[in-house]
């Protein structure tokens, strides 16, 4: 295998792990408007993911410098071309870290009331634009021969790509909820259980119905076996919520989320950027790619420095494993 594949598997690797943990942390962000019923429940769910948010972020920072760095091509086309949806995501981003700092800094009604609010949008917001993101990827944008997006915006809201961002949407929505009844105690887990059922049923629906697309599209053995353990692990986590069983049903979520990314990088493979003019003038992992050398010197600082941040973010969710409820917050922030 050579070098380039080496890190078209690595970054397919930082996005699930992406994926994976702000999944979870957007879907709550979402569920302080859908499942807490006043502000010491939103407290609760916001400090659910306090001590974690910005920790996942990493691995979005980390998977867009590794496209940088190791295939220049592929991330100058990507942030030219989809330069306003992800200048959103960005934005959304920014506020959202702002809003999780500030909510709790003055204590008038009306200041954590639009904080809250805040959080609600530029967690909903993202977690839709990503799906549209990468299904337009998947799907193919217009290329031409210069490896230059010659589309405009309008041409990314295209059915595909919007059923992408529906999937993530929801798919994030259900991954919170499980989170929520993980980490919860009370009444508000119950009712996270319930929700995560709920959005659950409506996610299947909308992967299937996604996956199915890709797969008779661009899809192979490789990518139908995805697609099943996917649509697996999304069945496997509806029943161990409803049993009781959040632990497993936030383990089987995640998985439905890595074998979902899985099937689309398969898909991708051995393109980045498919052209929808012109195969041929397709981004590749060839073509997109650095030098040898260079893929080769950041091999060698993956390997020095990925297991020290892994492990060093394990620690951070151990140490915060605990369970939270209403009883936990202190009635001078409990407004």
């Amino acid at each position: 295998m050579e070098l380039h594949d080496v890190w078209f598997v690595l970054i397919a690797v930082l996005w699930t792990g992406y994926f994976f943990l702000e999944g979870f942390d957007f879907g709550v962000g979402v569920l302080t408007k859908l499942l807490a019923r006043n502000r010491p429940e939103k407290r609760v769910l916001i400090n659910t993911i306090g001590p974690v948010w910005d920790g996942n972020e990493v691995w979005l920072l980390s998977a867009g410098g590794a496209t940088f760095a190791a295939f220049p091509e592929w991330y100058a086309t990507l942030f030219s071309g989809f330069y306003l949806p992800l200048l959103l995501i960005l934005v959304c981003l920014i506020v959202r870290g702002v809003a999780f700092e500030y909510r709790v800094k003055r204590p008038e009604e009306n200041w954590q009331r639009n904080w809250e609010t805040a959080i609600f949008w530029t967690s909903l917001l993202p977690a839709f634009l990503w799906g549209v993101a990468f299904g337009n990827i998947v799907h193919g944008v217009k290329i031409d021969k210069n490896f230059e997006y010659v589309g405009t915006v309008w041409d990314l809201l295209n059915p595909y790509a919007l059923l992408g961002g529906v999937v993530t949407l929801t798919l994030f929505t259900f991954h919170g909820a499980v989170f929520t009844a993980l980490k919860t105690v009370g009444e508000i887990r119950e009712r996270a259980r319930k929700l995560a059922l709920q959005v659950g049923l409506v996610t299947a629906v909308s992967a299937l119905v996604f996956l199915l697309w890709t797969q008779v599209e661009s899809g192979d053995a490789k990518s139908l076996v995805a697609m099943v353990v996917a649509v697996a692990a999304l069945v496997a986590a509806l029943v161990a919520n409803q049993a009781g069983r959040e632990g497993w049903s936030f383990a089987f979520s995640g998985v439905t989320i890595a074998a979902a990314v899985a099937m689309l990088f398969l898909t991708l493979f051995p393109n980045v950027m498919p052209s929808s003019l012109n195969e041929d003038w397709s981004l590749t992992v060839t073509n997109a790619s650095s030098s040898p050398y260079t893929l080769k010197i950041m091999t060698w600082c993956a390997v020095i420095a990925t297991p020290v941040v892994m492990v060093y973010q394990g620690w951070t969710y151990w140490v915060f494993r605990k369970r939270i409820g209403t009883q936990h917050i202190a009635a001078d922030v409990a407004h």
